[in-house]
This record gives C-alpha cells, sequence and structure tokens, in this order.
C-alpha cells in the first residue's frame, strides 16, 4: 500500500458515522448491507449515511454490489488486511515480542 491510499482510508475512517458504519459492516461479513440498514441500525439519517458509505467506497474501503434494487455495501477485507499491514510493517524494529500481542489484548481498555 502506498502512503497516498493509507491517507485517504485513515481519513475516511477520521468520523464517527463512518467508523461506526465501518465497524457494523466488519461484523456482518462478505454479505453486507444495503445503506437503508446501515442507516437504520445506527440510527443515522438514510441521505447522510449514503454520503459516508460513499466516502468509504472511494477510500477504497468498502465494495457494492447490486442486488435487485439495493446496493449492498461490504468491507473489502483484503484492502482492510493491507492497510493494517501497512501500519505494522516497521512496528517496534520488526520485533515481535514488541509489537504483536494476544488478540485477548483488544479488549483491554487502552487508556487513551
Amino acid at each position: 500500500m502506498k502512503d497516498q491510499e493509507a491517507v485517504s482510508a485513515l481519513g475516511a475512517l477520521a468520523q464517527e458515522d463512518r467508523l461506526a458504519a465501518f465497524r457494523l459492516l466488519m461484523t456482518v461479513g462478505p454479505d453486507g448491507l444495503p445503506s437503508g440498514s446501515v442507516a437504520e441500525r445506527l440510527d443515522i439519517q438514510p441521505t447522510r449515511m449514503s454520503f459516508h458509505l460513499t466516502t468509504l467506497e472511494r477510500a477504497g474501503l468498502l465494495t457494492t454490489r447490486r442486488e435487485g434494487r439495493h446496493i449492498l455495501y461490504a468491507v473489502d477485507y483484503d484492502r482492510m488486511r493491507n492497510l493494517l499491514g501497512f501500519l505494522m510493517e516497521d512496528c517496534c524494529g520488526n520485533d515481535p515480542t514488541v509489537c504483536c500481542f494476544p488478540a485477548a489484548d483488544f479488549n483491554k481498555p487502552s487508556g487513551l
């Protein structure tokens, strides 16, 4: 992943509604959801949600597919993994004892 691609993806995620939508779509998996369902689950106006989902799609974080009248949005898991890999590739001089941690650590408060 190139720097500008990472900046675009991170910039798209740097907004509360878009981050919430992305996290929701992560839980749904590759089947995705229509924009209206995302908006309803997050209690966000549908037109506003559509704008946010389009922003995430343009940043390469979501894919779309048409099913009848609906456009379904789903996380592009390859792109997400590339972004995470980009962020971690130079972590702590590639010392896994410093930058790698068990999955259980994700659930601990970070103190931020």
